[in-house]
């Protein structure tokens, strides 16, 4: 009771900061800026973040935080035009919404994808908010309870998500995410600084890839390659549908899903570092187990969008908890909004328990923007959606540089090293492979997310584990068994069980068609191949240093599981769902163009980036592309041409990034943007 009397004032006074003209008027401004990032794929919120970084010094707090605030809120509302209308994940948080929202654009329900997605998305972030209300001061204590192995337990539920998502064949899916996880691991590892699959003599692989580049690689590149290879709009259908109350009404509908995945979303936020990334796949897999009919997800079923779209919104109500309480990042934009509450006025506000104690007008200040922000934002995406929408019923070949160009700038902001484009390239032609070949790749995405957290958790609960043991077998066991890892670990083998029970339902890649051996078996033989190397490199590093334990266990269970598939390959008639092609029959078999030609045009773009620098390398690739593959005017393919170069001059400068160079650079000394 003195929690709430002493809460209430503060809730009053928080309501007066909030309430004021001006402050409203910061708060939209936040929206729309968030609205305008979360748009172009691969940006998300740390670009716009960094974006006001210089603009925070000496601003007055309130003013400040309905600006950032603004914009953080809506970034996994506006993040789902691309992933719904392109097939390409907006951010990280929205990569699940991909699955189901991408097939819903291409049957002409675009509009209703989007507007259920909206609702969605309102509707948790009014959850995360709500439950941050009431949580703030009573979240100490729980949050505190969370351990090394509690930690431990959350990342191996997310892993158990690839029982859901891993298709016809399970076992693929689990060598998928075993995958994933061995090329998380590439790099320096976190116990000893050992090196994994890298070389100092080769440093760009040292600190490993980034999941920009491996989330634009895996999903963007295959879809827009697809697409482009059939020269037609993204939309099979010539309208994009009304459905937008139909899309409400899916929501209606669907109500207690979206409850039950806003709470997941707002319990996995609040554990830091491992929200934004996975939260939309495990309420995508609860949304999966839950349903009925399984047979429709992966080709356009809602529940796959409401799912992950609750979540995503509610988790960042969830990911202030650590933020505010105690000044623990639960993410990458989390962390450059404490660096920017640290700016603000004269200085006097801090994150952590002194907020809660000095300052818990303010807390709550910053909990009701992030309602009114997703309100606000959710209210400007439907109005702008009918024309958004649109853009699925051009012909591709029109959109398709644009993408190239805005995932290619952003892959290069991940790690500002040209490396960053052959990266892209590399992983973009695993994706279209595991594509081709009906593998997971959301498996292998969520081995690569969650590979982080699970070797530090894991290293970290075996070290005190058997420091625990030695000193008595019944501490060691009260330090790895505590309730919550015991209610987690009940709902792990749950989930597992459900899991593989109803992978045969579940379409990973769509309905791809079989018939023939040499091409599945040779993808496989590469995949066992590296995966082995994998290993043997792994086993190459001293005993006395814990970074080979964890790739070491992963790759000897995947090279099980790719075992056990050359076994079946060997033993199965061609027409059996293992020998999966998409090149035989579908979409890409009948395409108007080849895999390589297409593939070679983005491949072009970065060589040309190489040597001359992205800005004029981009010149000669939207004019040639438009002339020559798009077959429009010079005249219409110049106008083109300029407005790209323009429009990427302009984002660069506002977002205050460089370019790719290339060796030109080295030799000649050009104006901006051409340096």
């Amino acid at each position: 009771m003195d929690v709430i009397m002493e809460a209430l004032p503060a809730l009053g006074s928080a309501w007066g900061l909030i309430l004021q003209p001006v402050v409203l008027g910061y708060l939209v401004l936040g929206v729309l800026m968030g609205l305008c990032i979360g748009v172009f794929p691969g940006l998300g919120g740390i670009a716009g973040l960094s974006l006001l970084l210089p603009f925070m010094f000496g601003m007055d707090p309130i003013l400040g935080l309905a600006l950032m605030v603004g914009m953080v809120a809506v970034v996994p509302t506006s993040d789902t035009f691309a992933s719904v209308l392109m097939g390409i994940p907006g951010s990280s948080a929205s990569q699940a919404t991909v699955l189901d929202g991408f097939p819903m654009a291409k049957k002409g329900q675009a509009a209703r994808a989007l507007s259920a997605a909206f609702a969605s998305s309102l509707f948790g972030g009014l959850v995360g908010a709500s439950f941050l209300t009431v949580f703030i001061l009573v979240a100490r204590p729980i949050v505190l309870e969370f351990r090394t192995p509690e930690l431990l337990m959350i990342t191996i539920f997310g892993l158990s998500m690839v029982g859901i998502l891993a298709g016809r064949i399970a076992i693929k899916g689990v060598v998928a995410a075993g995958l994933g996880m061995l090329v998380g691991t590439i790099g320096e590892g976190a116990s000893s600084g050992d090196l994994r699959m890298s070389s100092y003599d080769f440093p760009y692989l040292t600190d490993g890839l980034k999941l920009v580049i491996v989330g634009l690689g895996i999903f963007a590149i295959p879809e827009i390659i697809s697409l482009l290879r059939q020269d037609r709009a993204i939309s099979a259908e010539p309208q994009i549908g009304g459905g937008w109350l139909e899309g409400v009404k899916d929501w209606f509908d669907n109500i207690w899903l979206s409850v039950r995945c806003s709470i997941i979303g707002v319990i996995v936020g609040v554990i830091p570092g491992l929200g934004g990334s996975v939260v939309d796949w495990i309420a995508y897999g609860h949304a999966v187990q839950t349903t009925r009919d399984k047979s429709n997800f992966g080709k356009g079923e809602v529940r796959g969008v409401i799912g992950p779209e609750s979540s995503n919104n509610a988790k960042e109500g969830g990911g202030l908890v650590p933020t505010l309480l105690f000044g623990i990042p639960g993410s990458g934009s989390m962390a450059i909004f404490i660096g920017a509450i640290a700016l603000l006025g004269s200085g006097q506000i801090e994150v952590g328990p002194a907020m809660l104690k000095n300052n818990l007008d303010i807390t709550y200040s910053i909990v009701w923007l992030l309602a009114l922000a997703n309100v606000v934002g959710t209210i400007i995406c439907i109005a702008a959606s009918g024309g958004i929408a649109k853009l699925t019923t051009i012909r591709f070949a029109l959109l398709a540089p644009f993408l190239f160009m805005i995932i290619s700038f952003a892959a290069f902001q991940s790690g500002q090293n040209l490396m960053d484009l052959a990266a892209l390239l590399g992983i973009g032609f695993l994706g279209i492979m595991m594509r081709r070949f009906d593998w997971s790749r959301p498996a292998f995405l969520i081995g690569f997310v969650l590979s982080n957290p699970a070797e530090t958790y894991a290293n970290q609960a075996l070290q005190i584990a058997q420091s625990r043991f030695r000193k008595g077998v019944g501490e060691g066991i009260d330090y790895i068994f505590t309730p919550i890892v015991i209610i987690l670990l009940v709902i792990t083998v749950i989930s597992v069980v459900v899991g593989l029970r109803q992978a045969k339902n579940i379409l990973a890649e769509g309905d791809v068609k079989s018939g023939s051996k040499r091409a599945p078996f040779v993808f496989l033989l590469i995949i066992t191949g590296y995966i082995a190397y994998a290993f043997y490199d792994a086993a190459s590093i001293p005993a006395f240093s814990r970074d080979r334990d964890f790739p070491m266990f992963v790759a000897g269970v995947s090279l099980l599981g790719c075992l056990a598939l050359i076994v079946r390959m060997m033993l199965k008639p061609e027409t059996d769902t293992i020998f999966a092609d998409r090149e035989l029959v579908g979409e890409d078999a009948d395409a108007t163009h080849g895999l390589w030609p297409t593939l070679a045009w983005f491949a072009a773009l970065l060589g040309l980036t190489a040597l001359l620098g992205f800005i004029l390398a981009l010149g000669l690739f939207l004019f040639s592309f438009m002339k020559l593959r798009a077959r429009i005017s010079a005249v219409y393919a110049l106008v083109y041409t300029g407005f790209g170069i323009a429009f990427m001059s302009t984002m660069a400068w506002l977002l205050n990034r460089d370019f790719p160079p290339g060796l030109l650079q080295e030799y000649t000394q050009l104006p901006w943007p051409f340096n």
